[in-house]
């Protein structure tokens, strides 16, 4: 049995759509759009880049709240990505984050217990890292008009 939230929300449509040559733009039935191209395409992310940004910000979101309750609602934070792709066999054989906060108004074992709190909130709840962790079956069909 589906829990209330899931009953409740429709899923989210994803598509994009092809807007010129090497450029699509990555649209949500949620109204969300996102500019996709090759890297010389200027003003577009890349497949890859979005794929490092959806890590990125899955990891941030994961501890969004541990470290709010901690930290207070306006704590900052930035979750550098970075990875360089094999091309000879097109993936990204591994990708490094970093997540930068303020915790100097902690003592040392305070600091200590959040950033375990922080990384097991990560291992747990982060979809994006842990499906690149497992692996993933992906299946594409492809259809004609």
């Amino acid at each position: 049995m589906a829990d209330d939230a899931t009953a409740q929300t429709p899923a989210t449509e994803l598509w994009v759509e092809r807007t010129g040559v090497r450029r699509y733009t990555g649209r949500s039935s949620r109204g969300a759009e996102v500019l996709v191209g090759s890297a010389d395409v200027e003003g577009v992310f890349t497949p890859g880049e979005l794929l490092k940004i959806a890590l990125a910000a899955c990891t941030g979101m994961s501890t969004d709240r541990p470290l709010a309750r901690r930290l207070g609602d306006d704590y900052d934070a930035t979750v550098r990505v970075s990875g360089d792709a094999d091309r000879e066999n097109e993936n990204y054989p591994e990708l490094n984050e970093v997540l930068e906060i303020d915790l100097s108004e902690l003592d040392e074992d305070a600091r200590e217990r959040l950033l375990v709190v922080a990384r097991r909130s990560v291992d747990q709840v982060c979809t994006v890292g842990r499906t690149l962790k497992a692996g993933t079956v992906v299946n594409l069909d492809i259809t004609t008009e």
